[in-house]
């Protein structure tokens, strides 16, 4: 009688994770920021790369610091696809709202309507990104999936006014 093996549990690959609906809108938004074309011999994995930060990039990071300019924009970018994703599912439009210290303290919202789809309290923005691609396409996967619960458990006041 032979043995049953446990398959080892597999990480789907780059470009699995790449089709997902969050990663995918994610690249739409960056090639979007591309008004000249200087990314358009990039790949769209490169173009996510900032958003990867190693363990060790991260400890080379000071535990307190104020953002820069760089960081807030791919953190915008990241919240505005999440926002994008949920308006293509629901057709609702989302828009982001983001108030942010100097320090990298701050809270930012989607709205669809007069209803807040996804409330996040923002720390620590210097810091911003993803141990893997997978962890951020499982972050933005779900914040999507949220997001869209939201808006059709309450689909009254998110189509408030529109």
């Amino acid at each position: 009688m032979a043995e049953a093996t446990l398959d080892a549990p597999t990480t789907p690959s780059d470009e699995a994770l790449m089709a997902t609906p969050f990663v995918s809108e994610l690249i739409k938004v960056l090639r979007a920021q591309d008004t000249h074309g200087a990314w358009e011999g990039k790949s769209d994995l490169a173009l996510l790369g900032p958003y990867i930060l190693s363990a060790e990039q991260r400890r080379e990071l000071p535990i307190i610091g104020d953002p820069d300019p760089e960081i807030l924009w791919r953190m915008e970018l990241f919240y505005n696809a999440v926002g994008v994703a949920i308006e293509r599912e629901t057709g609702n439009m989302v828009s982001p709202m983001m108030k942010m210290s100097h320090e990298g303290f701050g809270r930012l919202v989607l709205l669809a309507g007069r209803l807040v789809v996804f409330n996040k309290q923002l720390r620590d923005v210097h810091r911003f990104g993803f141990a893997s691609l997978a962890k951020l396409a499982e972050q933005g996967n779900k914040f999507l999936s949220e997001g869209i619960a939201m808006v059709r458990q309450y689909p009254e006041v998110a189509n408030y006014g529109a």
